[in-house]
């Protein structure tokens, strides 16, 4: 055979293969990046144990989801699994260390967003669900609604056959404590932003909500595009913070919308958010990802448990601001 022909046959071979498998087949690199709240966390107010504890548990949730990307897993499936780990903790305000509310009860919200399709699900006010994230990913897959909330979501997360448990299992000492002791309000959620070797970005958040909190009061996680946000064509958006102002700001839309419309990077984008935040009085950070797996991860508190970990890279852990 001649060689030009064989050259041609070659190459149209492999633009055939190209546009058989798409470009969403063929990208390699995936990354993962994973919050466990921003606060008053500072190096004066940590011991070596617990800060050891912290990065351990940061560090197990990363690789976690990182194990599930580099075998071809979806970022989906990533999100939720990671912010389960982070979820059976009592570090996090999510999940077995949430906090307790006005009434001495604990609950719970989530969501999670893929960004392909920007479906979403989100449940509010859980009391019973093991693992809210999950529930949440239950609504987007299984009903045409975005949010469930109260006695109807942890009816549904049962039909579901998801885990449910008595509310006592969410008791924990330091979060009573934490209540008697002050009545103060804290904040704090776990979340995950991730992106697969698809090409397809997802984002989940998962909280507690406010210690102290009145009222049935439901803050940014659950609310698609203030705690979280997830678009293949700009990034991954998951937050932490006062989610008042989260809410108010649209805040994690809002660092996707500047990508789109102003065509500014990921990194720039959050960064202004995050500036914006803090002119109308509001606290906290997120962690962003676009969809070249490219991190931000600004915040405007003292500290903020945050890790990420990219194709072929050991996983990176922090906790203060410097």
């Amino acid at each position: 055979m001649d060689f030009k022909l064989k050259v041609t046959i070659g190459l149209w071979t492999i633009i055939g293969l190209a546009i058989l498998l798409g470009p969403n087949e063929t990208q390699s690199n995936f990354a993962i990046a994973i919050h466990g709240g921003a606060g008053t966390i500072t190096r004066e107010n940590m011991t070596a144990e617990k800060e050891l504890a912290y990065r351990f548990k940061l560090a197990e949730a990363l690789n976690t989801g990182y194990t599930i990307l580099k075998n071809g897993g979806t970022s989906l499936d990533a999100v939720e699994v990671t912010i389960r780990v982070m979820e059976d903790s009592e570090l996090f305000n999510a999940g077995k260390g949430a906090v307790f509310t006005n009434a001495g009860t604990n609950e719970l919200d989530a969501s999670i967003m893929d960004g392909s399709n920007l479906m979403a699900g989100a449940v509010a006010g859980v009391k019973t669900v093991k693992n809210p994230i999950s529930a949440a990913r239950k609504v987007m897959e299984e009903t045409w609604h975005v949010m469930l909330s109260g006695d109807g979501a942890d009816k549904f997360a049962q039909e579901q056959n998801l885990e449910v448990v008595d509310p006592i299992y969410f008791y924990t000492q330091r979060r009573w404590d934490s209540l008697k002791k002050t009545q103060a309000k804290k904040h704090g959620t776990v979340g995950c932003v991730a992106l697969d070797k698809h090409g397809n970005l997802a984002a989940g958040t998962s909280t507690g909500g406010l210690t102290n909190k009145q009222w049935g009061r439901i803050g940014d996680s659950p609310i698609i595009g203030a705690g979280t946000y997830a678009n293949n064509q700009t990034c991954a958006v998951s937050g932490t913070g006062q989610g008042e102002y989260f809410i108010r700001g649209n805040v994690a839309y809002d660092i996707s919308a500047m990508m789109e419309y102003e065509n500014t990077t990921v990194g720039e984008a959050a960064r202004q958010v995050i500036g914006k935040l803090s002119e109308r009085g509001g606290e906290g950070g997120v962690i962003a990802m676009d969809s070249n797996g490219e991190i931000s991860m600004p915040f405007n508190t003292a500290g903020m448990y945050r890790g990420f970990r990219k194709d072929g890279s050991p996983a990176k852990i922090f906790i203060y601001k410097n």
